[in-house]
């Protein structure tokens, strides 16, 4: 970095990539700083020997040793997983400084010697303590996920015997009688219980009635006369519950439902066809239902407009991945236990190409990675009649 650029940004103030000390002789609190950048999406720079109204306070030949040592400290034994900075030094007009690198860790999350998270909040920083932020954080690493994550005051007398036993026969070729082991070693070898505790995914795919401890994961459908959200005027409405495969179906029965059927070349006593393709809805509503974010205490909507459907999943898309990307095939799993099993159960292939094959049997579909709301949202325009 040029002197005149460090001068510009000293003149433009503090902000979420810059930070101004005026000195620094605590490792422990220059640790949390270093946290925040470290946790953040784009790291940043402090500043050290200039004020925070942006004045030079200056520092001595000896302050610059010294500081390099606390720096290397602090960034080696107060910042776990340890990272390494980069340190400047300035001979600017009014004063020496040191400028502080720290860029956006490749091991997140990012923690203290006292094992607190901070990240930026504006010009400042805050620890985060509300579970869902830490456990988003950790999702986001790939250290947990939401769908091996344990259903307190669940167990594995909440299966349903005959459809687990029907799955088992299909997938692998034998009865479940016939297995050396219980029903119970089964689920914790298939990684949907532990401890005789079933998973998230356990729940949601084998369980007789998934509400019972998860009565927040439904789909929430609602069929609308016109282009807006009302209150009091409706076609259908249906809070849909169950196992994850009859959710799908049910789903998209609603949906089939309260679209338009073309009956084309076929007879008049035919159906006809939805004016949306089929394969689309399908790829939509599973993908919805699969890559969610289940650490997110919310449903999944629902909407049929006049003149679109609108799929609502709460999670913005996960890390790094953008709309681009999933357009182009790209992927990454946020719920790796239900996705392995989502093609055996569900129309869903896995390998990250749904969302295109969905664009190519209808190309009028938006999607909208919501950051600040936290949803991801698939419009499908419907055709005027």
């Amino acid at each position: 970095m040029e002197t005149e650029e460090l001068l510009g940004i000293i003149a433009n103030g503090e902000d979420s990539k810059h930070q101004f000390k005026a000195d620094v002789t605590r490792s422990e609190s220059l640790a949390q700083e270093m946290v925040a950048f470290s946790n953040s999406d784009g790291g940043g720079v402090i500043l050290i020997g200039v004020r925070d109204d942006g004045g030079i306070s200056g520092l001595t030949t000896g302050d610059i040793g010294r500081l390099n040592q606390l720096i290397s400290n602090a960034a080696t034994n107060n910042v776990k997983p340890a990272i390494n900075p980069i340190t400047q030094n300035f001979a600017l007009p009014d004063g020496r400084v040191v400028l502080l690198t720290i860029n956006a860790g490749l091991n997140k999350p990012y923690a203290d010697s006292s094992g607190d998270f901070w990240v930026k909040n504006g010009s400042d920083k805050r620890k985060v303590t509300a579970r869902e932020e830490l456990q988003r954080m950790f999702e986001a690493a790939g250290l947990v996920h939401a769908d091996g994550s344990p259903v307190r005051g669940s167990s594995v007398t909440d299966i349903d015997p005959e459809f687990f036993d029907s799955f088992f026969e299909n997938e692998f070729g034998e009865g479940v009688e016939v297995q050396d082991v219980s029903r119970t070693q089964l689920l914790e070898n298939m990684r949907l219980a532990k401890n005789g505790q079933l998973n998230l995914c356990g729940v949601l795919l084998f369980a007789k009635r998934p509400q019972m401890h998860l009565p927040v994961f439904i789909v929430k459908a609602v069929a609308f006369p016109g282009v807006d959200i009302e209150d009091e005027h409706y076609i259908d409405s249906q809070d849909i519950h169950g196992k994850l495969s009859d959710v799908f179906q049910k789903v998209l029965g609603f949906v089939l439902a309260n679209i338009r059927h073309v009956q084309n070349e076929q007879g008049f006593n035919s159906l006809g066809e939805p004016e949306i393709p089929r394969i689309v809805l399908q790829e939509l509503i599973a993908n919805a239902l699969i890559h969610r974010d289940y650490f997110i205490s919310a449903s999944v909507k629902v909407l049929v407009f006049a003149n679109r459907i609108e799929i609502i999943s709460p999670g913005h898309l996960p890390n790094n991945l953008t709309i681009e990307n999933i357009k182009m095939g790209v992927s990454n799993v946020r719920n790796p236990v239900l996705s392995s099993f989502a093609p055996k159960i569900l129309p869903y292939r896995g390998l990250g190409s749904g969302i295109q094959r969905a664009i190519r049997a209808y190309s009028d579909i938006e999607l909208i990675d919501d950051r600040d709301g936290n949803t991801f949202k698939v419009i499908i325009k419907r055709k005027t009649e």
